[in-house]
């Protein structure tokens, strides 16, 4: 795959800049788990999950160029919204395993939560527990109203992951919508009103 020349991490000023931003994203931790802001040299991580089988249902282009703007698209929801994308970490040894979201995306009648991990990282409840720190996190702290998450019909994997987050089917929502999407409702946690 060709590195795009915009992947180029920035130097002096403009690292320390770019490092100045990324410490404002907040960090959260799990039992297993740092959530943080991405940098720019996991964007590779970003392009394997995207370009390809894999992102087949993130992606409608499936390419490196495409999968850069998507990727810089849901960073600069931060500074745009006060919410985007984490890279989510492992703290045993500091592999990124993938990407959590709380976004608001051309299209998405309401924010969303959305996440996508590496082959690696599947199967082992890390989504899962990435997602409920995001999730919490979007309802306690930011006092988003609503979250759901827009899932391809076809993309079993990530149905069960919003069901087993307790999310529910919005019918009302799909029929609003003009692709052939799933919407699933995510409760907020026990005791916010």
């Amino acid at each position: 795959m060709t590195v795009l020349a915009c992947e180029t991490p920035s130097v002096g000023p403009a690292a320390a800049l770019a490092a100045q931003f990324q410490s404002l994203v907040p960090v959260l931790e799990t039992d297993r788990l740092r959530l943080r802001a991405p940098h720019i040299g996991e964007f590779e991580h970003y392009a394997e999950i995207t370009v390809g089988t894999r992102g087949q249902y993130i992606l409608e282009e499936q390419t490196r160029e495409a999968a850069w703007y998507d990727f810089t698209q849901m960073i600069a929801g931060w500074t745009l919204r006060g919410h985007g994308l984490w890279t989510i970490e492992r703290k045993s040894d500091g592999t990124a395993l993938g990407f959590v979201l709380l976004g608001f995306e051309p299209g998405d009648p309401e924010p969303e939560l959305g996440f996508m991990m590496r082959a690696s990282a599947e199967g082992q409840g890390y989504a899962h527990e990435a997602a409920v720190a995001a999730r919490d996190y979007g309802f306690s702290v930011l006092e988003l109203p609503t979250l759901i998450s827009t899932i391809d019909p076809a993309n079993a994997r990530s149905q069960r992951l919003a069901e087993r987050l307790g999310a529910v089917r919005d019918g009302h929502v799909e029929a609003t919508l003009p692709e052939d999407v799933l919407v699933y409702r995510h409760p907020a946690p026990e005791g916010w009103v």
